[in-house]
């Protein structure tokens, strides 16, 4: 039934909203005629927009963007790097951030038309041949929730089921020997759920700053979107995936040898 869900959904159609919004209509018809009743005629009775599933909501929602975002951008301000260059992260989430305090220069395979102050946006593909004035360009490079779609074609990419190692390997190859690669993506029993992204084990995501790199700065976001700094790396904990089915890895690795290749 949750793959039917699944379908619906991507089709624009939501089951479990519709059903929700059918049992707040008779809640909503009486907000709607009390406030009728009460109201005077400083304004205009335009066209009704029915919001019904939202009484019973938070003030924001807190997921692992949210702390993703806010960890790293902290981990960067802290730093305070000669030049932060960001690969595919949200421009209306973690690049808001970092443009308060800083310049960023953004590169995406999407094309961006809106100038936002303090970003600097150039349309790249990563998993191609990097330009050559992109090789050891920055001392800090931020690639947030963006390596498990490279190869997936779901923002237009080409089909390659290797197009995160390919990925990988140029970001790798985008900082300079001293300079921070910030990494996150998801974490759990290693899989691909086609086409909106891939969960990589931990041993994997662990496993890609080995020789020429160390991991200075490791959290987990799991599950139920709880955030662990520095969780302890056993081989038990690794084997676990840190507890996530379909968590977060966000990483902070400092580059330490030129020219190695994954």
């Amino acid at each position: 039934m949750s793959g039917l869900l699944t379908w619906f959904r991507a089709f624009g159609f939501d089951p479990k909203r519709m059903i929700h919004s059918m049992k707040s209509i008779g809640r909503y018809l009486y907000a709607r005629r009390e406030f009728r009743a009460k109201a005077g005629g400083d304004f205009a009775w335009a066209k009704s927009l029915p919001m019904m599933d939202e009484w019973d909501a938070t003030s924001g929602s807190l997921g692992a963007y949210f702390h993703q975002d806010l960890c790293v951008a902290r981990w960067i301000h802290e730093s305070r790097p000669r030049r932060h260059v960001d690969v595919g992260s949200r421009l209306d989430g973690f690049i808001g951030h970092l443009a308060v305090f800083r310049e960023v220069e953004v590169l995406d395979i999407r094309p961006q038309r809106e100038q936002v102050p303090n970003v600097l946006f150039r349309q790249l593909d990563l998993m191609r041949e990097l330009p050559a004035d992109w090789v050891e360009a920055t001392d800090s490079l931020s690639c947030l929730h963006t390596i498990e779609h490279f190869g997936l074609g779901r923002y237009g990419d080409e089909i390659d089921p290797d197009g995160y190692r390919k990925g990988l390997e140029q970001l790798k190859r985008m900082v300079v020997p001293g300079g921070i690669l910030y990494l996150s993506t998801p974490m759990g029993p290693q899989r691909v759920e086609f086409n909106a992204h891939r969960v990589f084990s931990a041993e994997t995501i662990l496993g890609w700053f080995g020789d020429g790199w160390t991991i200075e700065k490791f959290c987990v976001i799991d599950d139920s979107d709880a955030v662990v700094d520095n969780p302890p790396r056993t081989p038990e904990s690794i084997r676990d995936h840190f507890g996530c089915v379909l968590g977060l890895a966000v990483v902070a690795a400092r580059k330490t040898t030129a020219g190695l290749r994954i």
